[in-house]
């Protein structure tokens, strides 16, 4: 039979208490969402007020704006090879001028009204378009829309079918199409029916027959399976293959591209004669402080009755420190990232050196999740643009010096070469690591090739079918 007994043991454990929280909390947010938060700190709480003095002696926003204009284009084209994206739609259409007051819907339903049908086909076409995808896709098949709508209204698949053919005749050409191919065939068969767009309906009608059938083929870039297959000659394949390379893929686009987004830095870096020194970016620092007058009313928490507004007040305090504390850290961080990285200031990308979380945290004395938080979603306003603190943290690669690379002015130079490779003999991954090699950078084809892919940059056979298929365009 088992004794009950009392016993004290001591221990140590790590209590994550309200203000903790709070810290951590504050210090993953980037700083459009710090703003929000401390909005709704200020909406909620009546002890908390903005410090007005201290904001007007803050740098005003245009300040940094001017800033960012005098030193980022020094090397904008340098910071978008370095994994910036680059959208194909952007280059290839131009978004009209009425499409930021006009939605995409409107302009198919202005189209519908001027056309003469039937109300119960203008209905079912305006049931299809409610149906469309961003990308002006159908975002759901025929019998799949057939089975919700309502059986006593009688609608067989074949008045589907005629209303998506009709909204198919719409502007933009390509809009409810089922999936890529057609899309790109309506889009051909457009120009097709265009007298004075279509001076080559053979080349046309080729490039439809790719898009119908053979699509995956000419994505793999195997350009000779498909020539057998259809049948014709290299020539004419490669007039197709750049007939195709022309038209959008996603006609709606122009519609529905997102706002702008901007990155306001939250530390701007400077030269000086100590070398390139970080400061905090005044202007996104919110300025708080305690209402006086509620807080000295309030007086003593010790029998008071407005037990809730102390609480108020204590939240209060807490969100000043840790606001505090949190641009704090990112400063810190950014300082030993400025001093590991002083040759990127200068030279940009490609002097990048290998840097981890572990040693800048091991250097500040912070847990590395603390670093982690202080890098994310944080912006620093540099010579060669404002590029978030994560990207100058990478592995690094060993060269025949012994010294070590970043992985990042690794990928830098590996475009380098494929900009000024010869365009109708593209170098091989292979090749791109003998190349490094011979640099005294020593790298495996198969991280090439990772590091192309993160690039976004086509396979050798992609870039030369590209290339034969816009030299054939040329006159």
């Amino acid at each position: 039979m088992s004794r009950q007994s009392l016993e004290i043991r001591f221990g140590q454990h790590l209590t994550l208490t309200p203000a903790l929280q709070q810290s951590i909390k504050l210090l993953q947010l980037s700083t459009l969402d710090l703003e929000a938060e401390v909005a709704r700190a200020l909406d909620e709480n009546p002890l908390l007020e903005p410090d007005t003095a201290a904001s007007a002696q803050a740098e005003p926003p245009h300040q940094v704006e001017q800033l960012q204009a005098q030193e980022a284009p020094r090397a904008q084209a340098e910071y978008a090879s370095g994994g910036s994206k680059i959208n194909r739609d952007d280059e290839q259409s131009e978004r009209p001028e009425a499409a930021c007051a006009v939605t995409l819907r409107d302009h198919l339903l202005t189209q519908l009204h001027t056309t003469r049908v039937s109300a119960r086909d203008a209905a079912l076409v305006e049931l299809l378009i409610d149906d469309l995808s961003d990308d002006g896709f159908l975002e759901s098949s025929l019998p799949e829309i057939h089975a919700l709508l309502d059986e006593s209204l009688d609608v067989d698949l074949d008045e589907l079918q005629t209303a998506l053919r009709l909204l198919q005749s719409f502007d933009p050409p390509g809009i409810g199409a089922r999936d890529l191919g057609e899309c790109l065939w309506l889009q051909l068969q457009h120009i097709k029916s265009d007298q004075a767009t279509a001076s080559k309906p053979a080349i046309v009608s080729l490039a439809q027959s790719i898009c119908r059938e053979h699509l995956p083929i000419l994505a793999s870039g195997n350009m000779g399976k498909l020539k057998d297959l259809l049948g014709c000659e290299a020539h004419d394949l490669q007039q197709a293959h750049a007939c195709i390379l022309a038209l959008n893929p996603r006609p709606a686009s122009p519609w529905t591209k997102p706002p702008a987004e901007y990155a306001v830095p939250d530390v701007i870096v400077r030269k000086t004669r100590q070398g390139w020194q970080p400061t905090l970016n005044e202007a996104v620092i919110p300025r708080l402080r305690i209402n006086e007058i509620y807080a000295q009313a309030l007086g003593s928490p010790r029998g008071s009755e407005h037990t809730a507004m102390h609480g108020q007040l204590q939240e209060a305090r807490w969100l000043i420190r840790n606001v505090a504390q949190r641009f704090e850290t990112i400063l810190r961080v950014s300082v030993a990232i400025v001093a590991h990285q002083q040759a990127y200031f200068t030279k940009g990308w490609g002097a990048l050196r290998p840097l981890t979380l572990r040693e800048i945290a091991a250097e500040l004395g912070l847990h590395e999740s603390t670093v982690s938080r202080a890098t994310t979603q944080k912006f620093m306003l540099t010579p060669f643009g404002t590029v978030e603190l994560k990207r100058f943290f990478g592995a690094g690669l060993a060269t025949e010096g012994g010294e070590a690379t970043s992985s990042t002015a690794v990928q830098t130079r590996i475009r380098d070469l494929i900009q000024k490779e010869d365009r109708h003999c593209p170098l091989s991954d292979g090749q791109l690591a003998d190349l490094l090699d011979g640099e005294g950078i020593t790298i495996a084809r198969r991280t090439v090739a990772k590091y192309r892919e993160l690039l976004r940059i086509p396979t050798a056979s992609l870039r030369k079918s590209q290339a034969q298929a816009q030299a054939s365009t040329r006159p």
